[in-house]
């Protein structure tokens, strides 16, 4: 006898499952059309993305294989892969399945039973994987995993689809006792639990629609609970690559959301897995802050303000969830985001948490409320005085003291590049030896140069991170019109956050210019610059040191641009200094606390400051001398450096007064 199964075996009123199957399918789509048309209500001129290959490798890498969420924790990575392949493995069977019923039969003889071991397989890698997820949160209580009863709901609901499915299966085989019964030998055990094949026909009926209802109905709640990221995470995986256009603060109209497109397909994909409250500097400092309270905040309201039928949820339990939600985040707490993006290291779909908080602080700072008075007084400055530090405008250039350096601005086709000095390098009296410790490298190095003097403007990078996206566009027209006017086309900043601005905020405002309205210019960090120095033989270090030092990672300079080898390059090409990495470096570096315009903030409610955590993993190593390459992060780490009571044995220093102290350039001055 051919293997062969037969369709709707002693099922009866099959029109009833197809109706009823046709309500799912319905509730289903309507579902998932709510969530389209809040993306939709996004920044509509993002919503255009093109063809990317990089998206389709990274769905295959990180969507199918899940390479992100193996990163870390192996035992979620092969928990998920067992839930992902075994529910994705049972749902094209029932496609094929169908087809083998509506089109074509081609399931039978040998194709039979290899699909029906292949679908047993599939079917325990699901149950094995979601009881392993049962157990990692609610047994072994793995710290980052919350334990609400929407996290419990859906995991529970699959698994009793699954269980009662090889009941449905083993009380036919029972039934039937057909020759090939091995073959689903998930099925064939449990058929041996009943000997009596009439009991087993009998019971078959009401069991096949107790699972067919379970099945149907868990479909239609995918887009109603946290399970929608199997739909929405492959769209921001896709979507990770793509540029996002700029959008001028004056184009974009009081009604229009502040958050892209791409923003609210990142929202949905967020499956409050954690890791990125694992890994945040603020919650980690005890503050009152979670990048994953505030992607739920964000969610929850524009759900409630663009839900098709906004009107009716405001008498559903999706109302009380977004007030209960409110009551545990308040949207000032979005101040305490340091945007170091530890969060998008870790996160399994690419939820861009940082680029979301900045564009809700955008709202906070066009509503002109609940902005951190500090900040709000730096940001006047920061428009009056074209700086964030001073009410002056006159000692922008002072940090050079009797120091000849080419003024480009009066030297018009001066050779060299252009030294962008920078806000707080210019004016804070710790960071300005940075400055000059740099033009005592160059110097040396008989590299030509020269700065923009008292015209140098704010890049712009303090306006941008706090959400004044107007003021942002200001101070960059301002740059690249001095730019375009003195034919500076190369340049050298020393702050990681002017860095990233030129590099990575500039270009897709420009892009909205015509062509011949672009003024184009490369940027490099100073480590990039003294890294190719060594490398080229125009630094020679010819003294040992003979000192262990120890090197702290800048966010803007590591994780938002990959510099991670230059400043460790020039570090180890001294002779006599030994490197020795903190527990936390290189992509998982520890953030000082100085980013996202916190250095100009009041003290925040914290257990403990973020510079004094990191300033303690720096003395654990034993180095002497810590290193960094970013003037806020020098800052930050230096009043840690005397809260913590190690300024006897640890001492701070700038990467280039560490090249400056290699060269004897500061022999003088110490």
């Amino acid at each position: 006898m051919t293997p062969d199964r037969m369709h709707y075996w002693h099922i009866e009123h099959v029109w009833a499952f197809y109706i009823l199957a046709g309500l799912a399918v319905a509730i289903f789509v309507f579902g998932l059309i709510t969530h389209v048309s809040v993306w939709m209500r996004g920044t509509r001129r993002q919503t255009i993305f093109l063809f990317s290959w990089q998206g389709i490798s990274n769905l295959f890498l990180d969507g199918l294989l899940g390479r992100r969420i193996f990163k870390g924790d192996i035992a979620a990575g092969t928990m998920h892969l067992f839930i992902l392949w075994g529910f994705s493995g049972l749902f094209a069977g029932t496609v094929l399945i169908s087809a083998d019923y509506w089109l074509y039969h081609f399931l039978k003889g040998s194709i039979y039973l290899w699909y029906s071991t292949c679908l047993e397989i599939l079917g325990l890698m699901l149950l094995f994987g979601l009881a392993w997820a049962l157990i990692r949160r609610y047994v072994q209580r793995v710290a980052r995993l919350e334990r609400r009863i929407e996290d419990l709901i859906p995991v529970v609901w699959l698994f009793v689809v699954v269980v009662s499915g090889f009941l449905v299966e083993g009380l036919r085989l029972a039934a039937q006792r057909p020759e090939w019964a091995e073959f689903s030998f998930a099925g064939y055990w449990v058929s041996l639990f009943w000997t009596h094949s009439e009991k087993a026909r009998s019971l078959y009926p009401s069991l096949w629609w107790i699972h067919a209802i379970l099945s149907l109905g868990f479909i239609a709640s995918i887009p109603f609970c946290k399970l929608f990221h199997v739909l929405a995470a492959p769209a921001g995986i896709y979507l990770e690559p793509q540029p996002v256009q700029a959008i001028p603060a004056e184009t974009r109209g009081q009604d229009e959301e502040v958050f892209s497109f791409r923003d609210m397909v990142f929202l949905d994909a967020c499956t409050r897995c954690g890791r990125c409250v694992e890994v945040c500097p603020s919650t980690g400092a005890g503050e009152p802050f979670a990048p994953r309270d505030f992607i739920i905040w964000s969610r929850n309201n524009l759900l409630k303000k663009y839900h098709p039928l906004k009107y009716f949820t405001l008498f559903s339990g999706r109302d009380t969830l977004t007030k209960n939600n409110e009551q545990l985040f308040d949207a000032r707490k979005i101040w305490h985001c340091t945007t170091c993006r530890a969060c998008l290291e870790v996160c399994p779909v690419y939820v861009a948490t940082p680029e979301a908080i900045q564009r809700a602080r955008t709202g906070l700072v066009e509503d002109g409320t609940q902005i951190p008075s500090l900040l709000a007084h730096t940001l006047e400055k920061l428009y009056k005085y074209n700086n964030p530090w001073e009410s002056s405008k006159k000692n922008r250039a002072k940090w050079s003291g009797d120091t000849e350096i080419t003024d480009l601005v009066k030297s018009e086709g001066a050779e060299g590049f252009c030294y962008f000095v920078g806000c707080t390098t210019s004016l804070d009296t710790r960071t300005q030896d940075l400055a000059r410790s740099f033009v005592s490298i160059l110097k040396h190095a008989m590299i030509p140069f020269g700065t923009l003097g008292k015209k140098e403007p704010c890049c712009g990078d303090i306006a941008r991170r706090v959400g004044e996206n107007g003021l942002f566009e200001e101070q960059m027209e301002d740059c690249l019109n001095l730019f375009d006017r003195y034919n500076i086309r190369d340049i050298v900043t020393s702050s990681p956050h002017c860095f990233n601005t030129f590099k990575n905020e500039y270009p897709s405002y420009q892009a909205l210019k015509p062509s011949e309205e672009q003024v184009g210019f490369q940027v490099r960090h100073y480590s990039q610059l003294l890294n190719k120095l060594v490398k080229d033989g125009s630094i020679r270090f010819e003294h040992p040191l003979n000192i262990k030092v120890t090197y702290h990672d800048p966010c803007y300079l590591g994780r938002y641009n990959q510099v991670f080898d230059e400043p460790r390059d020039v570090i180890t090409a001294i002779p006599g200094v030994e490197l020795v990495e903190m527990a936390h470096n290189r992509a998982s570096s520890l953030c000082c606390g100085g980013g996202g315009g916190r250095v100009w903030q009041e003290d925040l409610d914290a257990k403990v400051k973020m510079s004094e955590i990191r300033i303690r993993e720096a003395g654990a190593t034993g180095a002497g001398i810590l290193i960094t390459a970013c003037p806020l992060c020098l800052i930050m780490l230096e009043d840690a450096r005397k809260t913590a009571g190690l300024e006897d044995t640890l001492r701070l220093m700038d990467l280039n007064e560490l090249v400056a102290l290699a060269l004897d350039l500061k022999s003088e001055e110490e």
